[in-house]
């Protein structure tokens, strides 16, 4: 459905440019759910915009992006823009930036319904409604603006218009992020319940491994800038092999029901900003398996046991 090639992404900033994203490689088959991890600034959002071309006019984008084996990063505006909406959709972090504040929230759907689809205003109203009840929602929600809803109803909303033409992808930027719990909850098994029934292709980009989890057939874990480990998300969770994968693991509290204290352990340190990674193995600076030659050459992600995994001193398999 979507396979992802050398994606590099470059910022120029003054005389100096840096990458944001560096050869990152991934498939997304119809029906899955993969989850890209990892903390702010390991280039979890960059990859997400740049597979909609949503990115600033001064970005520089390389590598390949095919849709069912259709290049998007060599499209044209208006090739792209039947795409975007109609095969691939996204949902933005931000409900309430993402959302125009002076259109009601039908009147937004109802647009996105009639840029793809041969429908007059009335019919467009009728999915509207339809649409807006399958996400949880109400008719008086569609007379509503943006800020008149919750951060739950928002991204709802905003779920309702992405997918309001059938988009064989669903791109979804951290949807839960800054919701509580019980609206968290809501959202995943809003997604969960698009994969399963509609058959929609997910691709999430979180920092939260337990949403993931709870979401996503397979995760890719991604340090500045680069894949470090993939496998299926009962594979990654049960054995991670890259230390920093288990690091994130080991910052997570335990499941409720744990018996007994547990003792969080934090990573140590901070990831470097794209303008001031070390060479060798990034994580090196920040990994208690760190040895001499990681310093001297960055280490290429390769598949072992099947799954991928960049790193020269690998955790032990159980």
């Amino acid at each position: 459905m979507l396979r992802v090639r050398d994606l590099t992404v470059r910022f120029q900033t003054g005389e100096a440019s840096f990458s944001a994203v560096d050869r990152i490689s991934f498939d997304l088959g119809h029906g899955e759910a993969l989850g890209l991890i990892g903390e702010s600034g390991s280039g979890k959002t960059t990859v997400a915009l740049s597979l909609l071309r949503l990115l600033p006019s001064g970005a520089q984008v390389s590598g390949r992006v095919e849709l069912s084996g259709e290049d998007l990063l060599g499209l044209g505006p208006d090739a792209l823009n039947r795409i975007r909406g109609r095969r691939i959709a996204m949902v933005f972090h931000d409900p309430l930036a993402a959302l125009n504040p002076v259109l009601r929230i039908g009147t937004q759907i109802s647009e996105a319904v009639r840029a793809h689809q041969s429908v007059d205003r009335r019919g467009a109203r009728t999915m509207t409604l339809e649409l807006l009840r399958a996400v949880g929602l109400t008719a008086n929600d569609a007379d509503r603006y943006a800020h008149e809803l919750s951060g739950g109803m928002r991204q709802r909303a905003l779920i309702a218009m992405s997918v309001a033409c059938r988009p064989e992808i669903l791109v979804a930027d951290e949807p839960t992020s800054a919701l509580d719990a019980i609206v968290q909850a809501g959202i995943l098994d809003l997604l969960r319940g698009l994969r399963e029934e509609r058959g929609v292709s997910i691709l999430l980009a979180t920092h939260d491994l337990g949403t993931a989890a709870r979401l996503c057939t397979r995760i890719a874990v991604l340090y500045a800038g680069r894949i470090v480990e993939s496998a299926r998300t009962t594979e990654l969770l049960a054995s991670p092999r890259h230390p920093y994968t288990l690091g994130l693991l080991r910052s997570l509290p335990p499941p409720l029901g744990s018996s007994g204290p547990v003792r969080l352990q934090p990573i140590a340190g901070s990831a470097p900003p794209p303008w001031e990674r070390p060479g060798g193995c990034r994580f090196r600076n920040r990994c208690p398996r760190a040895q001499d030659d990681c310093a001297k050459r960055e280490p290429e992600l390769i598949e072992i046991d099947g799954r991928g995994l960049a790193c020269f001193h690998p955790v032990d398999a159980p």
